[in-house]
């Protein structure tokens, strides 16, 4: 089911159109592979090129306007979950062939010398990777997670001794990203020492790739929840520079939305943003900061129709990326309130974020801090001698089930007041949301509904200014705190 979502993704995509005219060329072929087996592929993080393979042949015809590391991959019956990187240029055919279907381990015929770098990358670590083929087929994910470390390893070795081009200093920014998702990178020094062995021997014109690997070994600290935004510079597709706290002007929020045309979740996102952004024009701004290379995001149809600020810093989002998000990972919001504090932030997409978001940007009626879970919001609250009822509301796709739990309770005066009764929802079982929330036809945003339903707890002791909800002590549960009862 992943890979048939993944297909019809790329497939959507692929119909949306692209913006660039030229292109490179991939053609491939294996006895081994299925009839109709789906080939994808692309430049840079864009892939979007798909084809399905006949009598064992395919052929993707890839956008790309300058020298890229690009590549493809094989979905279907025999055919691993990776990826064989090839280096791409307008103009260039690039051949790839085997005798089975392990389409990584190919033999490359291309008249690009930078094909040659990532194939002696790959022949170095060719028996690491087949273990990492083996072992992602079995899905054992423990060892999976341990393999791809002792490729990263022998990926280093390797690189002090290559020629510093595109394709290696592509994989030694990939690496460099490692850090910042793992914790006690085993192999820091000797990262360190290689990026100073790159800057030390690279020709002219890195120097863009170079800055945002030392930005990813050395990153500046990241900015948390409640701490005061700081400054950027970025620019849009026509090259004019703008500061990031140009747009707090007139009291607006400011959403930053850290995104790359091959994410899908990034523009899965996007409808719901684009209502929301309808819905409270004049109070919220939305920053997108894109982390695609500087020619893939200019020349993408889809980059070129988004309606909000829509920017980049030149390094591949890494300079803003590095001071707001604590993961390397897409799509990653950063909620900033008028008063330049950070409000939210998370990763992903679950649907009904933004909507959420613009009520808060439009002024709940009750007070209330909801940022752990901007799907849930306190509408209504009626506080008696004989308990405490709370009206709620949830956002979330008709397709999404959500749970509150039976041991859910209000903090306050220094105690817990236990949940009694429910009423709109069944605890501890799966509840779907089911009004519509918006009038919208589109994929997804159509499914967005919400769901009003109360909550009653033991009456206070002594009524409180404010206090906080929470769904249970569990994994997972969330609080919306300093609800208020002026």
């Amino acid at each position: 089911m992943k890979k048939t979502i993944i297909t019809t993704m790329l497939a959507l995509v692929a119909l949306m159109g692209l913006a660039q005219t030229k292109t490179a060329t991939i053609t491939g072929y294996s006895p081994a592979l299925k009839e109709g087996t789906l080939v994808i592929g692309g430049a840079g993080t864009s892939w979007e090129i798909v084809d399905s393979v006949r009598a064992g042949h395919f052929s993707l015809t890839v956008p790309v306007e300058e020298l890229s590391v690009g590549g493809m991959s094989c979905i279907g019956e025999g055919c691993p979950n990776f990826t064989l990187n090839l280096m791409l240029k307008p103009g260039v055919t690039v051949k790839v062939s085997g005798t089975d279907c392990l389409f990584p381990l190919w033999k490359v015929d291309s008249p690009i010398p930078e094909q040659q770098t990532l194939n002696r990358i790959r022949d170095y670590c060719r028996e690491t990777i087949v273990d990492l083929i083996r072992i992602e087929q079995n899905r054992d994910r423990a060892k999976f997670d341990s393999i791809n470390l002792v490729l990263m390893k022998q990926e280093l070795d390797i690189l002090s001794s290559l020629p510093v081009d595109v394709a290696s200093i592509s994989k030694l920014s990939n690496i460099a990203r490692m850090p910042k998702n793992m914790k006690d990178f085993p192999y820091m020094e000797q990262l360190k020492n290689l990026e100073k062995t790159f800057a030390a021997r690279a020709p002219k014109g890195f120097e863009a790739q170079l800055a945002e690997i030392h930005t990813y070994i050395y990153p500046p600290k990241v900015l948390q929840l409640g701490d005061k935004a700081v400054d950027a510079e970025l620019f849009d597709m026509q090259g004019n520079k703008h500061r990031l706290f140009d747009a707090f002007a007139d009291g607006k929020y400011v959403l930053l939305d850290f995104w790359a045309i091959g994410c899908g979740p990034c523009r899965m996102s996007e409808p719901e943003m684009r209502e929301v952004y309808e819905r409270v024009k004049g109070k919220l701004e939305i920053i997108g900061i894109n982390e695609d290379d500087v020619s893939t995001w200019k020349n993408n149809g889809f980059s070129k129709n988004i309606v909000w600020k829509n920017w980049s810093d030149g390094m591949r989002g890494s300079s803003v990326n590095s001071i707001y998000c604590d993961m390397g990972a897409i799509p990653y919001y950063v909620l900033i309130s008028p008063d330049r504090r950070i409000v939210w932030k998370d990763m992903g997409y679950n649907p009904g974020w933004f909507i959420g978001i613009a009520d808060v940007v439009n002024g709940l009626e009750i007070k209330q801090d909801n940022s752990a879970n901007y799907q849930f919001s306190v509408r209504q609250i009626n506080a008696t001698a004989n308990g405490t009822t709370i009206s709620f509301r949830y956002y979330g796709h008709k397709d999404y089930w959500f749970r509150i739990a039976k041991d859910s309770y209000l903090e306050a005066n220094g105690k817990k007041y236990k949940l009694t009764a429910a009423d709109g929802i069944k605890l501890d079982e799966n509840n779907y949301p089911t009004v519509k929330a918006t009038a919208s036809t589109e994929y997804l945003l159509s499914g967005l509904c919400y769901s009003d339903f109360t909550l009653t707890f033991e009456p206070f002791d002594a009524l409180p200014e404010n206090f906080d909800f929470k769904e249970g002590d569990g994994d997972g549960a969330f609080v919306i705190r300093n609800v208020s009862l002026k």
